[in-house]
């Protein structure tokens, strides 16, 4: 990523450059991302252009000057962000993938979230970055097939096996985005103890032990609000189911996390269903 001048305007902008992998798919990939710079919303990054070089296309988009979320979680340098200031950017990003997801005239899916494509602008407000992977689809029908693409730890498992990202897969990184925020660490860390190395596994066994709590970020001393810690902790969990149809919609998390609507109810709910479908399953239709 390169740091540049809109020239004319003065404006600071980030420029980036994305490799296309196929000449073939480049006329599509070109009018996908010509098609997302007419979004707007203030939790995303807003692209202000795109020029195209060979198999290349840089784009441009506006400048944040507080960097990444990643390095304020992972660079002591950097400083330590309060639980008001995490929970303030999960929320602005959980509003943004709604808008993505339910609200633009299209269906984008953006395929790589994670801390590191979360900037931060002058007030640390989060912004989701980097379109260069996103896909987009009308309302109402279903996603095309294509590659795998995604981060290692944010990457929903049954893309192994359809190929086909949707957005319950976004719902699925940003259970984990939710999870690196509140615990401080990544979602995979190989160098921990077994039962560690995987957050969501760690956080799901604590949850069960009544214990979820002693996940939080070790750096944040106790300071945080109870109710809206456990509130990111479970739904980091939930929306890390391997089904995709047992994550939350972007809809209901943004619910539960402005307080709309009750975590608790929802799981009461889960809970019933399962039942009905058990009950069904042990008392089958004597009709032939």
């Amino acid at each position: 990523v390169y740091k540049g001048v809109l020239q004319g305007t003065g404006i600071e902008v980030a420029v980036k450059k994305v490799s296309h992998e196929s000449r073939q798919g480049m006329r599509e990939f070109v009018a996908e991302v010509s098609s997302l710079g007419r979004m707007r919303h203030r939790n995303l990054v807003q692209l202000h252009g795109w020029c195209r070089r060979g198999d290349d296309l840089l784009l441009v988009y506006e400048l944040m000057p507080n960097g990444s979320l990643d390095g304020f979680l992972f660079d002591v340098k950097a400083g330590c962000l309060s639980w008001e200031q995490r929970f303030n950017i999960l929320k602005g990003i959980a509003s943004g993938l709604l808008y993505l997801h339910e609200e633009w005239e299209q269906v984008v899916v953006h395929r790589d979230v994670k801390a590191s494509n979360v900037l931060l602008d002058g007030d640390l407000n989060g912004r989701l970055s980097d379109f260069g992977l996103a896909r987009l689809y009308e309302h109402g029908t279903n996603p095309k097939t294509t590659h795998i693409v995604g981060s290692f730890g944010y990457m929903a498992p049954e893309l192994s096996r359809t190929y086909k990202s949707t957005t319950s897969s976004d719902v699925y990184s940003y259970g984990a985005l939710l999870l690196e925020v509140a615990c401080g660490r990544r979602p995979f860390e190989p160098g921990r103890p077994s039962e560690e190395i995987i957050l969501v596994e760690l956080v799901d066994s604590l949850w069960k032990g009544g214990r979820i709590l002693d996940a939080m970020d070790k750096k944040l001393e106790n300071c945080y609000v109870v109710e809206e810690a456990e509130l990111v902790l479970k739904l980091g969990v939930l929306c890390s189911q391997n089904a995709p149809e047992s994550r939350p919609s972007m809809r209901q998390l943004t619910q539960f996390l402005n307080g709309d609507a009750s975590v608790q109810e929802y799981l009461n709910y889960k809970d019933s269903v399962i039942q009905d479908d058990i009950g069904m399953d042990q008392n089958p239709s004597s009709d032939k």
